[in-house]
């Protein structure tokens, strides 16, 4: 039999930070798939609410060990205030965590109208330029039968 893949000594074991990138960037394909006009459907609302929850936590959790570990070196460099790369992680892990109320409130019914959507629309290209994710969801068909 032929074997495809790497071998498994070569496969490295997932780490949080992993699962917490595939997971952010699902979020972003169900968001976008969303404001083209793909359906939501009942398994795809459970996958929304459960990965919003899972990527809203997570980023807290990042944010705070981000914070104390600032917060030591800062203390060692005696005075210094937040940088202008510290700013922008933080702002970073923000626009996640709202991302994933929005994409919690659009899987419940509650995001209804024209500057939600705007809203959600900026935020999530905001996070894609971050991530330099770009992904056209109109290239993949079966977003549209769930």
């Amino acid at each position: 039999m032929l074997r495809v893949g790497p071998s498994s000594g070569d496969i490295k074991n997932m780490s949080d930070e992993d699962i917490f990138s595939s997971r952010l960037k699902l979020l972003i394909i169900m968001a976008k798939s969303y404001l083209i006009g793909c359906p939501i459907g009942k398994y795809r609302k459970q996958a929304i609410i459960e990965n919003s929850r899972w990527v809203f936590y997570h980023s807290l959790h990042l944010v705070n060990k981000m914070v104390s570990f600032k917060d030591q070196d800062l203390k060692a460099q005696a005075g210094s205030a937040f940088t202008d790369d510290m700013h922008e992680e933080h702002i970073f892990y923000q626009r996640i965590q709202l991302l994933a109320v929005m994409a919690k409130a659009l899987a419940e019914g509650r995001l209804k109208g024209y500057f939600r959507e705007k809203a959600l629309k900026e935020n999530l290209n905001r996070i894609c330029e971050a991530l330099i994710f770009n992904f056209n969801v109109k290239d993949v068909k079966f977003l549209k039968v769930a």
